[in-house]
């Protein structure tokens, strides 16, 4: 007898439990995107990412919240690829959905932040990173996990200044996103004391380099292209991965690449191992059968600090959760050596930039020296007193 009341009142308590269960929804609005062509054997196309760190974050954030009685879901739309993304916002609105994980390039992301319903919703952007949208394009209701380009190329150039390797060779792709690039690397390198010796346009087109007697090609055309005065390293600004891989080893002169290519900076890297980055790394890849890459990263952390925000607060209130993120008491761990927080003047996400190479972490910005009077990690990237947005 006493064994069956015990029972019943276990049963009791559990079925209580999952009375006050409550769950978050989170809103997902990716955009179909054509997978990169493979530059050689060993890259993978990749036409998920960005979706898989949102789906571990969510898979995190229940794990965190269950002893609270809190559960996260995610709710996903992927637009096509000329779709506008307002459809998306409004239906979250309409479904009370206050957060949304916006991985859209920078285009569509204002739309989405001026949409119809987005005034009463936070957008965390997991893809784009203009600056623009961290000054006179920035707005109220967005804020921005994935590192800007300012932050890269200050993460870079804090790495080759504290190096001594301050004369740079600047190569720059032909597309607007590299020229983007390349102006990050020209104000880094003014804000650090690096000099760029040479800025020279990239206009040679290689054979593809994987056909038949492809490196015969790029062994011979590449030391012109590159035959210039004296530098330290070639930074090169190719977002679009058209060329920058070809030139290590084929220079002119015998000289690091660093930049969008070779020595990169980035917000998240596959090589990442330290400051127990092995398990996030292990459970990405056993969740998605590939190895993490910055959108997923920046996806992941845009969901847990939602999901951080929750479990500090003991709460699902969005309204209380919005504050807590852009308060002074946020506080999220991210597995690179510090905590992380939004910026109040812009929404930017600081965090340390990961210097890169092929198959080893190479160091991590900021450097030892680069300080700052709030914290070093608002040596990178745009600063309170250069900030030109206004909410």
């Amino acid at each position: 007898m006493r064994l069956m009341l015990a029972l019943l009142y276990l049963l009791s308590i559990a079925g209580l439990g999952a009375a006050e269960e409550q769950t978050m929804v989170i809103g997902y609005i990716g955009q179909q995107r054509k997978p990169a062509l493979p530059l050689g054997p060993l890259d993978e196309a990749v036409a998920d990412d960005g979706l898989q760190g949102a789906r571990l974050g969510i898979a995190d954030d229940d794990s965190t919240g269950r002893f609270l009685g809190q559960k996260f879901r995610l709710e996903e739309r992927i637009l096509a690829p000329a779709e506008a993304p307002a459809d998306a916002v409004r239906q979250f609105a309409d479904a009370g959905i206050a957060f949304v994980i916006a991985d859209l390039d920078a285009g569509q992301l204002l739309q989405a932040s001026a949409a119809p319903g987005a005034e009463r919703m936070t957008l965390l952007n997991s893809r784009a990173p203009d600056d623009a949208l961290r000054q006179q394009n920035c707005r109220r209701n967005v804020l921005h996990t994935i590192p800007s380009r300012a932050m890269l190329a200050d993460g870079l150039a804090q790495y080759l200044v504290w190096k001594r390797w301050r004369r740079w060779f600047l190569l720059v792709g032909p597309h607007p996103q590299d020229q983007a690039m390349a102006a990050a690397f020209r104000r880094a390198a003014a804000r650090f004391g690096a000099e760029i010796t040479t800025d020279q346009p990239w206009t040679f087109r290689p054979a593809n380099g994987r056909a038949d007697t492809g490196h015969v090609t790029l062994q011979t055309e590449i030391p012109a292209v590159t035959q210039v005065s004296d530098y330290d390293v070639l930074v090169v600004a190719d977002e679009a991965d058209e060329f920058g891989a070809y030139l290590e080893g084929r220079t002119a002169l015998p000289r690091i690449v660093a930049g969008t290519q070779g020595l990169v900076a980035t917000g998240w890297s596959a090589v990442s191992e330290e400051w127990g980055a092995t398990q996030l790394q292990d459970r990405f890849h056993r969740q998605a059968g590939r190895w993490m890459l910055p959108s997923d990263y920046a996806a992941w952390l845009a969901v847990r600090s939602i999901g951080e925000a929750a479990t500090r607060l003991h709460s699902l209130d969005t309204a209380a959760i919005g504050k807590y993120i852009r308060g002074d008491a946020f506080l999220l761990a991210g597995f690179k050596g510090q905590g992380l927080t939004f910026r109040a003047w812009d929404g930017q996400m600081r965090q340390p930039i990961l210097i890169a190479g092929p198959r080893l972490l190479i160091s991590s910005s900021p450097q030892p020296g680069f300080l700052h009077q709030r914290t070093p990690l608002d040596t990178l990237g745009i600063d309170l007193e250069e900030s030109t947005c206004k909410f």
